[in-house]
Order: structure tokens, then C-alpha cells, then sequence
């Protein structure tokens, strides 16, 4: 992808503990059925997972860590991310994080106990760092208020605590030293999200509102209320919002419950973004994240994903709570009835109107047969690449499922990632953008995608445009048929100066010989 300048990869959303293990699933059935494999397996793992972790560490009813590890898998934000984020709906490793570093309090196991979080941590940084960097803060926060207010009665169990992580840092840093070296200082890589994306923070009506995807939810209320359907990150709904407060109030004796409120209420915040918008509105008060959006690696996280942390908050707590319910029926057997009622009543009254619809799929458009068929490989090897128009991106990625489909062994122009923007204005400004630096002839073909008339073709654009076939060393440019496609292909043939042939099912430029013609002259 991105042909001559690639794609920094752990910048990106790359995934390799999960693709790594699966490139036999790939390799056999294609990475349109890896990709489907991936997502199921995401969310079923991350349930199991949960429920593991709930009923053999904080709770004893079954019933109890069900609740829990059902609205922690499939809350509406973990419904809205499976649309196409599996990197996102990938927390199996979450609750196991928790677990292990709870655990490193246990005296005597120092090292054991910080290898295995350090295992865990290394694992996740492959998965999805965005996910493993709240985790750390929200267990950061809960650690410290739980140390300081257990001092006194555990005395000896920060310093275990302390020597654990410090196992558990030294391992995870010498395992991601390199990896991370290449994320933020290797080819292609970049210094923060751009200045547009970071500001994208969760409406605060958001938060008493129903996701698209949820039963009692509609398109139109959370389309006003969320950048996309991609990123409905703080739709809990009413029922969820006065049961959040209502256990906080019922348990307030407890400081894990109130810890944990805490927690959430910060995620919250933080997700708000630099300016507060309320039911699609700027209020023009200022929210937490405008004293850190610009921090550096607090500049690369989009703060309303910072309300994801939220789901799994809310789910530990539905699960103690309903603890304590179970244990308050067992306690004073005269009360079973109401307190059963009452548990039943607000837990449906929270959780039933969030209730997940089936994920929307959408036909594939096929793959060429040019491709397919293997054709393309007559004009693309090590010296040459394909070009299709218009160049992909987030809204035409088509064509890099063509490469996929070869295994990768077609090299290809352009992508949908996440790559260093390159201001001639300012070349210090290494901030990312989600499609390669503009290019004539990519502007030229995104524009007459866009709707635009085609413009006067000129000897300098056509100059313009050849500079440009050279410098991405193409072979051959491609235009399947789509919408504008006419225009892209008048646009094309005037640009070179002469016809493409039918091939294939693509309209087919062959300009091996306009791009060679460079290293003849030379």
C-alpha cells in the first residue's frame, strides 16, 4: 500500500497478535473471511473472557457476572466499534489487565506476578494501544485512591504493589522499546491526529440518549449526536444513567463503588472534547480535554473514544451490584421478594432498551476480473504499480481489497491510513492525515469524484500528471465502473493522451512506456 512510501504499520491499526495467529485463516479463505472471523471471535472471546475474570475474582453469583459480562461485550459502544472496528471490540485482554494487576499485591509472587502483567501487556499493545493507554489510567487512578485508603489496614501492600509493577514495567518497556520506536519516530510516522479529529468529543446528550443500534434507539437522534455510527461512544440511555447513580448511592459505603464512579465521571469528561456541545449545540464552555488535547500521545487519542472506558466501569459495578443484592436476599430472607423485584425491575429497565440489533452488512462490489484473472500482473512487478482512479482512500477502498486479494504482491498507489502530513508551508508539521499527501492528478480525480466539472486539461496539468505517474512508478492505471466514472475516464485519456482498452471488467491504461521513457532519457 502507498507505494513508494509505504505504511508505518504500528502506527496503524495493524493488529498483529490477532492477524499473526490467524494468517492460515487468511491465507486459505481470504481476508474477507478473516476480517468476519476476527469481529465474531472479538466480541465472543471478550464475553467469555469477562465472565471469567467477574465470577472467579469479584463476584460469586453467576447470575452477578452474566449481567456484567454481557453489558461490558455488547454495550452500544462495543456495538457501534463492530461495525469496522475489531481492533476496538477486541478487550478480551481488558478485564485479564485488571486481574493481574490487582494481583500484584499478593506477597511473594513479585516476579511472577509482573511477568504475567507484563505478558498481557505486550499482547494488548499488539491489539489495540488506544484501549491498553485508558485501561492503564483508569487503573492507575483506581490503584492510587485504593492505596492511600488502605494504607493503614494493609501496610505492607504498596510496597509489593510498587516492586510488581516495577517487574511488570522494566519487562513490557524491553519487549516494546523497538516497536514503539518505530510507531512514533520511524518511516512514516506522526506527531498527533489532525487539529479536526481532536476535536471530536461526545455531545453531552449523548450520554441519556439510545444508540442507532440499540432497540430503543433511532438513526436520526444519534446521527445528530455523533461524529458517525462508527463512534456512538457515550449512548448509555435514561434507565442506564439513574441505575448508575442509584448503585453509587445505594453503596456508597464502599470505596471501590465510589472509586469506581469517580473513574467513569473522568472518562466522561475527558470524551466531552476541548468544547462542550450539548444536543448538537456548542456551548462554548470549555471541556477537561482543551488543557490536554495538545499533550503529546494525549494528541493522537480522539477524546470520544475516552467514553469506551466507561462500558466496562458500569459493568463491574451492575456486577457488584447485583452482589449485593444476592447477598441482602440471602442476609434477611423476609426482603427476598422485593429486593428480586427490585433488581429485576432496574436492571431491565436499564439494560433491555440498549439491547443490540443485528450489525448492517452491505454487498461487496466483486473484484474486478483483471484482477482476478490475474491480468494485472503483465504491468505491476517490483519496478511498477497499479493506480486506480479515483486513488483510494476512506471513501474508495476498494482497490486495496484488490491488493489484499493477491496477497498483497500488488503493489498498489495511495491508501486509508493514517500517514505524516507534508505541508510544503510547514515542514515541521508531522501531524498525521487519513490518506497520503495531495498530489495533482489524486486532487484532480477525488474533485471529479466529488461532482466537480472536469477543468481545462492543460499542458501543464498534463505534465503534472506524468510527474506523478513517474514518481509512484506506474504501470498501469485502472477505473472500475462507478459513479462519475465517464468523466474520471475523459479526465484520464486526455491527461495521457490516448484511449485505455476494455480488460477485465476495467478500463485499462497501459503507461509503462511513458514512465520508463524517464530512465531512457536518463
Amino acid at each position: 500500500m502507498n507505494y513508494p512510501d509505504g505504511v508505518n504499520m504500528m502506527a496503524n491499526t495493524s493488529v498483529l497478535a490477532v492477524s499473526l495467529p490467524m494468517t492460515p485463516v487468511t491465507a486459505i479463505f481470504g481476508p474477507h473471511v478473516a476480517f468476519n472471523a476476527f469481529l465474531t471471535l472479538a466480541l465472543a472471546v471478550t464475553g467469555i473472557s469477562w465472565y471469567f475474570v467477574l465470577s472467579r475474582q469479584f463476584v460469586s453469583s453467576r447470575l452477578a457476572a452474566w449481567v456484567g459480562a454481557l453489558f461490558a461485550t455488547f454495550a452500544p459502544s462495543m456495538i457501534s466499534h463492530a461495525g469496522g472496528h475489531p481492533n476496538i471490540v477486541s478487550q478480551f485482554l481488558v478485564p485479564l489487565i485488571i486481574w493481574r494487576t490487582l494481583a500484584l499485591r499478593t506477597p511473594g509472587r513479585t516476579v511472577r506476578n509482573g511477568l504475567l502483567l507484563a505478558g498481557l501487556l505486550v499482547w494488548q499493545a499488539f491489539i489495540n494501544l488506544e484501549i491498553l493507554f485508558m485501561t492503564a489510567v483508569g487503573l492507575g487512578i483506581f490503584c492510587v485512591v485504593m492505596a492511600v485508603t488502605r494504607r493503614r489496614s494493609q501496610p505492607g501492600e504498596i510496597a509489593t504493589f510498587v516492586r510488581g509493577l516495577g517487574v511488570a514495567a522494566g519487562a513490557t518497556l524491553a519487549a516494546l522499546a523497538y516497536p514503539l520506536y518505530v510507531q512514533f519516530f520511524g518511516p512514516q510516522s506522526y506527531h498527533g491526529l489532525p487539529e479536526f479529529v481532536r476535536y471530536f468529543g461526545a455531545d453531552l446528550g449523548s450520554f441519556t440518549a439510545y444508540a442507532q443500534r440499540s432497540i430503543a434507539g433511532n438513526s436520526v437522534t444519534a446521527g445528530r449526536l455523533a461524529q458517525n455510527a462508527a463512534e456512538e461512544n457515550a449512548f448509555f440511555g435514561w434507565g442506564l444513567v439513574i441505575l448508575f447513580f442509584g448503585l453509587v448511592a445505594w453503596m456508597r459505603r464502599s470505596v471501590t463503588i465510589v472509586t469506581l464512579a469517580g473513574v467513569a465521571l473522568f472518562f466522561g469528561a475527558m470524551s466531552l472534547g476541548p468544547r462542550i456541545r450539548l444536543n448538537g449545540i456548542d456551548t462554548g464552555v470549555p471541556g477537561l480535554w482543551s488543557l490536554l488535547h495538545s499533550v503529546p500521545i494525549l494528541n493522537s487519542a480522539v477524546p470520544t473514544r475516552w467514553a469506551l472506558a466507561i462500558a466496562p466501569i458500569v459493568a463491574i459495578m451492575l456486577a457488584l451490584g447485583c452482589q449485593r443484592a444476592s447477598d441482602l436476599m440471602k442476609a434477611q430472607p423476609a426482603a427476598r421478594g422485593p429486593v428480586r423485584v427490585a433488581m429485576i425491575t432496574a436492571v431491565a429497565m436499564a439494560l433491555v432498551p440498549l439491547t443490540p440489533t443485528p450489525l448492517r452488512t452491505t454487498p461487496m462490489d466483486p473484484v474486478p476480473a483483471f484482477v482476478t484473472s490475474g491480468a494485472w500482473k503483465q504491468y505491476v512487478d517490483e519496478d511498477h504499480t497499479l493506480v486506480a482512479l479515483p486513488l483510494p482512500d476512506s471513501s474508495y477502498p476498494d482497490p486495496l481489497r484488490w491488493s489484499a486479494y493477491t496477497g498483497q504482491d500488488m503493489r498498489i498507489v495511495s491508501a486509508y491510513a493514517l500517514l505524516p502530513s507534508r505541508n510544503p508551508l510547514d515542514p515541521t508539521d508531522r501531524s498525521a492525515q487519513f490518506a497520503p499527501p495531495w498530489r495533482p492528478t489524486s486532487g484532480l480525480m477525488a474533485s471529479i469524484k466529488q461532482g466537480n466539472p472536469i477543468p481545462e486539461i492543460t499542458e501543464t496539468r498534463r505534465e503534472m500528471t506524468l510527474a506523478d505517474l513517474r514518481y509512484w512508478k506506474a504501470g498501469v492505471v485502472v477505473l472500475t465502473p462507478q459513479v462519475r466514472d465517464i468523466e474520471m475516464l475523459r479526465a484520464m485519456t486526455q491527461l495521457l493522451g490516448f484511449q485505455p482498452t476494455w480488460t477485465g471488467g476495467a478500463w485499462v491504461w497501459n503507461v509503462r512506456n511513458l514512465v520508463d521513457a524517464e530512465k531512457v532519457d536518463q
